[in-house]
Protein backbone atom coordinates (compact mmCIF):
# COMPACT_ATOMS: atom_id res chain seq x y z
CA UNK A 1 0.00 0.00 0.00
CA UNK A 2 1.08 3.38 -1.04
CA UNK A 3 1.48 6.07 1.08
CA UNK A 4 -1.26 8.95 1.56
CA UNK A 5 0.31 12.11 0.29
CA UNK A 6 -0.38 15.48 1.30
CA UNK A 7 0.27 18.30 -0.42
CA UNK A 8 1.42 22.09 0.69
CA UNK A 9 -0.23 24.27 -2.08
CA UNK A 10 1.75 27.60 -2.68
CA UNK A 11 5.74 27.24 -3.45
CA UNK A 12 5.01 23.23 -3.21
CA UNK A 13 2.30 22.89 -6.39
CA UNK A 14 1.81 26.62 -7.73
CA UNK A 15 4.02 29.52 -7.86
CA UNK A 16 1.64 32.13 -6.70
CA UNK A 17 4.44 35.01 -5.63
CA UNK A 18 3.94 37.63 -8.53
CA UNK A 19 -0.36 36.98 -8.22
CA UNK A 20 0.21 37.44 -3.80
CA UNK A 21 2.73 40.13 -4.34
CA UNK A 22 0.50 42.36 -7.00
CA UNK A 23 -3.10 42.14 -4.80
CA UNK A 24 -1.13 42.59 -1.25
CA UNK A 25 0.67 45.57 -2.74
CA UNK A 26 -2.17 47.04 -4.16
CA UNK A 27 -3.97 46.48 -0.70
CA UNK A 28 -1.31 47.79 0.78
CA UNK A 29 -1.22 51.06 -1.15
CA UNK A 30 -4.62 51.93 -1.41
CA UNK A 31 -4.41 52.38 2.77
CA UNK A 32 -1.41 54.49 2.60
CA UNK A 33 1.56 51.57 3.43
CA UNK A 34 4.26 51.31 1.38
CA UNK A 35 4.43 48.09 -0.98
CA UNK A 36 7.33 45.30 -0.86
CA UNK A 37 9.33 43.79 -3.72
CA UNK A 38 9.01 40.03 -4.31
CA UNK A 39 11.64 38.96 -2.30
CA UNK A 40 9.90 40.50 0.58
CA UNK A 41 6.57 38.95 0.06
CA UNK A 42 8.12 35.43 -0.62
CA UNK A 43 9.42 35.76 2.74
CA UNK A 44 6.03 36.97 4.23
CA UNK A 45 4.19 33.37 2.66
CA UNK A 46 3.43 30.32 4.78
CA UNK A 47 0.92 31.44 7.62
CA UNK A 48 -2.35 32.31 6.07
CA UNK A 49 -3.27 35.38 4.86
CA UNK A 50 -3.34 37.56 8.12
CA UNK A 51 0.11 37.09 8.74
CA UNK A 52 0.93 37.66 5.42
CA UNK A 53 -0.67 41.35 5.55
CA UNK A 54 0.53 41.60 9.25
CA UNK A 55 4.32 41.11 8.28
CA UNK A 56 3.62 43.61 5.73
CA UNK A 57 2.65 46.39 7.57
CA UNK A 58 4.92 48.32 9.97
CA UNK A 59 5.62 46.31 13.50
CA UNK A 60 3.10 46.97 15.50
CA UNK A 61 0.37 48.04 13.40
CA UNK A 62 -3.45 47.68 15.29
CA UNK A 63 -5.21 44.18 14.83
CA UNK A 64 -8.09 46.94 13.13
CA UNK A 65 -5.45 47.96 10.56
CA UNK A 66 -4.45 44.46 9.64
CA UNK A 67 -8.05 43.60 9.56
CA UNK A 68 -8.77 46.22 6.95
CA UNK A 69 -5.90 45.38 4.75
CA UNK A 70 -6.63 42.02 4.90
CA UNK A 71 -10.13 42.35 3.47
CA UNK A 72 -8.85 44.29 0.73
CA UNK A 73 -6.24 41.79 -0.15
CA UNK A 74 -8.82 39.05 -0.42
CA UNK A 75 -10.88 41.23 -2.20
CA UNK A 76 -8.36 41.97 -4.88
CA UNK A 77 -7.27 38.47 -5.17
CA UNK A 78 -10.31 37.27 -5.86
CA UNK A 79 -10.64 38.82 -8.99
CA UNK A 80 -6.90 38.70 -10.10
CA UNK A 81 -5.22 35.30 -8.98
CA UNK A 82 -5.37 33.72 -12.13
CA UNK A 83 -3.09 36.79 -13.80
CA UNK A 84 -0.03 35.74 -11.51
CA UNK A 85 -0.72 31.81 -10.76
CA UNK A 86 0.66 28.76 -12.25
CA UNK A 87 1.70 25.16 -11.62
CA UNK A 88 5.56 25.28 -11.55
CA UNK A 89 6.91 23.44 -14.33
CA UNK A 90 6.49 19.48 -14.03
CA UNK A 91 3.84 19.59 -11.52
CA UNK A 92 0.84 18.71 -13.91
CA UNK A 93 2.77 15.76 -15.25
CA UNK A 94 4.06 14.24 -11.67
CA UNK A 95 0.45 14.51 -10.12
CA UNK A 96 -0.78 12.45 -13.40
CA UNK A 97 1.92 9.94 -12.57
CA UNK A 98 0.06 8.84 -8.84
CA UNK A 99 -3.32 7.82 -10.37
CA UNK A 100 -4.56 5.40 -7.61
CA UNK A 101 -3.31 7.15 -4.53
CA UNK A 102 -4.61 9.03 -2.44
CA UNK A 103 -4.35 12.53 -2.78
CA UNK A 104 -4.78 15.86 -0.57
CA UNK A 105 -4.13 19.24 -0.89
CA UNK A 106 -3.27 21.19 2.68
CA UNK A 107 -2.91 25.30 2.40
CA UNK A 108 -2.83 28.10 5.12
CA UNK A 109 -4.41 30.23 2.30
CA UNK A 110 -7.94 31.01 2.49
CA UNK A 111 -9.70 27.72 2.14
CA UNK A 112 -12.36 29.24 -0.44
CA UNK A 113 -9.32 30.36 -2.61
CA UNK A 114 -7.72 26.92 -2.05
CA UNK A 115 -10.40 24.81 -3.68
CA UNK A 116 -11.55 27.58 -6.82
CA UNK A 117 -7.07 27.26 -7.67
CA UNK A 118 -7.05 23.53 -7.26
CA UNK A 119 -10.30 23.03 -9.25
CA UNK A 120 -8.67 25.52 -11.89
CA UNK A 121 -5.34 24.30 -12.24
CA UNK A 122 -5.54 20.61 -11.76
CA UNK A 123 -9.06 19.65 -12.82
CA UNK A 124 -8.14 16.50 -13.29
CA UNK A 125 -6.18 15.84 -10.68
CA UNK A 126 -8.22 13.31 -7.96
CA UNK A 127 -7.40 15.46 -5.02
CA UNK A 128 -9.86 14.51 -1.86
CA UNK A 129 -9.85 16.63 0.52
CA UNK A 130 -8.91 19.59 -0.83
CA UNK A 131 -8.31 22.33 2.45
CA UNK A 132 -7.64 25.70 2.88
CA UNK A 133 -7.54 27.84 6.27
CA UNK A 134 -11.18 27.20 7.87
CA UNK A 135 -12.51 28.12 10.93
CA UNK A 136 -12.94 25.09 12.19
CA UNK A 137 -9.81 23.53 12.35
CA UNK A 138 -6.62 25.37 13.46
CA UNK A 139 -4.17 26.57 10.30
CA UNK A 140 -0.74 24.54 9.95
CA UNK A 141 1.75 23.83 12.08
CA UNK A 142 -0.86 23.08 14.33
CA UNK A 143 -1.86 19.13 13.25
CA UNK A 144 -5.86 19.44 13.06
CA UNK A 145 -6.19 19.58 9.71
CA UNK A 146 -3.67 17.03 8.75
CA UNK A 147 -5.05 14.50 11.05
CA UNK A 148 -8.66 15.12 9.88
CA UNK A 149 -7.08 14.13 6.04
CA UNK A 150 -5.73 10.65 7.93
CA UNK A 151 -8.65 10.34 9.51
CA UNK A 152 -10.84 10.53 6.54
CA UNK A 153 -8.56 7.91 4.78
CA UNK A 154 -8.81 5.57 7.16
CA UNK A 155 -4.58 5.80 7.55
CA UNK A 156 -2.64 6.23 10.18
CA UNK A 157 -0.89 9.12 10.21
CA UNK A 158 2.81 7.50 10.09
CA UNK A 159 1.82 6.04 6.76
CA UNK A 160 1.12 9.49 5.13
CA UNK A 161 3.49 12.02 3.64
CA UNK A 162 3.14 15.49 4.50
CA UNK A 163 4.72 17.41 1.05
CA UNK A 164 5.92 21.09 1.37
CA UNK A 165 8.48 23.97 0.82
CA UNK A 166 8.37 25.79 4.36
CA UNK A 167 9.80 25.08 7.93
CA UNK A 168 6.09 25.44 8.63
CA UNK A 169 4.93 22.03 6.66
CA UNK A 170 8.26 20.36 8.64
CA UNK A 171 6.22 21.14 11.71
CA UNK A 172 3.19 20.04 10.77
CA UNK A 173 4.18 16.86 9.74
CA UNK A 174 6.16 16.08 12.72
CA UNK A 175 3.05 17.33 15.08
CA UNK A 176 0.74 15.13 13.09
CA UNK A 177 3.06 12.26 13.00
CA UNK A 178 3.44 12.17 9.48
CA UNK A 179 6.80 12.09 7.17
CA UNK A 180 7.84 15.32 6.06
CA UNK A 181 9.39 15.67 2.60
CA UNK A 182 10.96 18.85 2.27
CA UNK A 183 11.16 20.55 -1.70
CA UNK A 184 13.49 23.47 -2.57
CA UNK A 185 12.40 24.71 -5.25
CA UNK A 186 9.32 26.96 -3.07
CA UNK A 187 9.50 29.97 -0.84
CA UNK A 188 11.50 28.97 1.85
CA UNK A 189 15.79 28.52 1.37
CA UNK A 190 16.77 24.80 1.66
CA UNK A 191 19.14 26.16 4.17
CA UNK A 192 16.72 27.28 6.11
CA UNK A 193 14.41 23.89 5.55
CA UNK A 194 17.68 22.20 6.64
CA UNK A 195 18.42 23.90 9.89
CA UNK A 196 14.61 23.34 10.83
CA UNK A 197 15.53 19.35 10.81
CA UNK A 198 15.14 18.45 7.07
CA UNK A 199 17.01 15.09 6.76
CA UNK A 200 17.32 15.88 3.19
CA UNK A 201 15.90 18.83 0.35
CA UNK A 202 14.09 17.61 -2.70
CA UNK A 203 16.04 20.34 -5.05
CA UNK A 204 13.79 19.36 -8.15
CA UNK A 205 10.03 18.59 -9.37
CA UNK A 206 12.48 15.57 -10.96
CA UNK A 207 13.70 14.67 -7.35
CA UNK A 208 10.13 14.59 -5.73
CA UNK A 209 8.75 12.37 -8.49
CA UNK A 210 11.86 9.89 -8.58
CA UNK A 211 11.22 9.71 -4.42
CA UNK A 212 7.41 9.27 -5.21
CA UNK A 213 8.44 6.25 -7.62
CA UNK A 214 9.17 4.38 -4.74
CA UNK A 215 7.63 5.99 -1.55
Amino acid sequence: MHPGLIFDLDGTLIDSLPGIAGSLNRALESQGFDSHGHPDVRRFIGNGSYELVRKALPEGSPDATILSVEEAFKQDYALTWPEGTAPYPGIPELLETLSGRRLAVLSNKPHPFTVEIVARLFPSVPFDPVMGQREDLRRKPFPDAALWIAGKWASPPAECLFIGDSTVDLETARAAGMQPVATGWGYHDADDLRAAGAASVLAEVSDLAAFLAVA
